[in-house]
């Protein structure tokens, strides 16, 4: 247990770079032994309610997560006008994570919430370390059809549900679709594509208007797990890392390389510079989760001027992969299983109020649904005026039904960090094969310690 608990913080502490930026959480589970005393000033206190039409929800992200929660509320009312969710608002994820660890070690869950919001990369590492943590909903009345395979992948365990999805974090590829015309091309051109196509296309738009055609955070690069997802491929294998002998990956680095030296992608130092070449009009394209849409969005001039599609793959088929999300589970502490499992299958888990919920709350914080019904309602099939009247919103749940599932792992934030370093020693001069091997090595290590 004290190696699981040691790989549970340095997971923590690797996840920061990727959810500081998106607004969504910091990630950090790590806390030194002075930061640990300050924990109650930066996370509110966590309860459960003697209410027998009130549940208790720990979550982050006051502009995203928790408008989510008020509209499930108040979709959950019309089915049972006296409940009320009472939503106890964290500062971040960690938070969260924290008081589950907390609980766990001390083999008392009498101050978890009913429910909890968790990060979708960390819950079966925490399921695993502390089963006792948490109730499954297997048997609540959802249609587990309804959702993609994959984002289903992370919240069945053992062949049990233990959460009910929440955000959608399909993928994105955001072009400016002026500058791509300017430059002779449509959307449909940069559709369907290989990526060598795409440096084609990417290094005419770079020679004609001096903009990227790709962006990523050098340090927290998630461009190596998006394209590999979209291949069917994992850095992973049979619970082991599968870097330096992985052929996909290969080929994926060396496009990533090749990206580089014909101007088509910039990688900034960090998720501010990444975001800020965003935002100063370095780019003319955007592939992330589609978190990142607020982003692109704070270039007010630039409306109308953006459209979205899928990923390039190293084939030329359409490529489709997720990055980021969450899904709420239900606790140890929770005693009123019945109304808990009643309320997710009525709101999230795409019931009778999945449309009032995920309508709302796609106006009010952004959240999309994973709920592929939910996804076809009025407000999904809107233009969005931004993105030049396209329907993202329909889009993004479509593709998010295609996106493939590939084995995981409890060190993905670790796998990430050595890919990242390998990418930035190729471009200054080690060979690929010298520097997957060295990645590989640091990764296996990071595995055993």
């Amino acid at each position: 247990m004290k190696k699981k608990i040691v790989s549970l913080l340095l997971v923590g502490v690797l996840a920061m770079s990727a959810f500081v930026g998106c607004g969504k959480s910091s990630g950090n589970s790590a806390k030194s032994d002075d930061s640990a005393n300050t924990e109650e000033n930066t996370a509110a206190k966590m309860y459960t309610s003697d209410d027998e039409n009130t549940l208790t929800v720990a979550a982050w992200d006051a502009n995203f997560n928790i408008p989510a929660l008020k509209a499930a509320e108040k979709a959950f009312q019309k089915e049972n006008p006296d409940f009320k969710l009472e939503i106890i608002e964290q500062s971040q994820s960690s938070d969260i994570e924290n008081a589950i660890t907390t609980a766990a070690q001390s083999g008392n869950y009498e101050n978890l919430p009913d429910i909890v919001l968790f990060q979708d990369h960390y819950i079966q590492q925490y399921v695993t370390n502390y089963p006792d943590a948490w109730q499954d909903i297997d048997d609540a009345d959802i249609d587990w059809s309804d959702f993609g395979e994959e984002k289903l992948s992370f919240s069945t365990i053992d062949g049990k549900h233990y959460g009910a999805p929440v955000d959608n974090g399909t993928v994105i590829f955001a072009y400016r679709v002026d500058l791509l015309e300017q430059c002779g091309y449509t959307l449909d051109d940069v559709t369907g594509i290989t990526w060598d196509k795409f440096i084609e296309i990417g290094e005419k738009v770079y020679n004609e208007t001096g903009k990227y055609l790709l962006s990523m955070d050098g340090s927290g690069n998630d461009l190596p797990y998006m394209m590999l997802q979209a291949e069917g491929v994992s850095q992973f294998k049979d619970g082991k890392a599968n870097i330096a002998d992985n052929k996909t990956m290969t080929q994926i680095i060396e496009v990533i390389e090749k990206m580089q030296q014909k101007n088509v992608l910039l990688l900034a130092n960090d998720w501010s510079g990444y975001t800020n070449d965003i935002q100063k009009d370095k780019v003319a394209g955007v592939m992330n989760g589609n978190w990142i849409i607020p982003t692109i969005e704070q270039v007010a001039e630039n409306s109308g001027k953006w459209e979205i599609t899928s990923m390039p793959t190293l084939s030329g088929e359409e490529g489709y992969a997720s990055n980021g999300g969450a899904s709420l589970y239900v606790t140890a502490n929770c005693k009123k299983t019945d109304l808990a499992k009643k309320f997710l299958a009525y709101t999230f888990g795409g019931g009778d109020g999945a449309i009032d919920t995920y309508d709302n709350a796609l106006r009010d914080g952004g959240v999309i649904t994973t709920c592929i019904s939910a996804g076809k309602s009025d407000v999904y099939q809107e233009g969005v005026e931004y993105f030049n009247n396209q329907a993202i919103y329909a889009k993004i749940v479509e593709m998010g039904s295609h996106v493939k599932v590939v084995e995981q792992s409890d060190y993905h934030y670790t796998a990430r960090e050595k890919v990242a370093a390998a990418i930035t020693n190729i471009h200054n001069g080690t060979s690929v094969e010298d520097a997957l091997a060295q990645a590989q090595q640091d990764l296996e290590f990071a595995m055993e310690e």
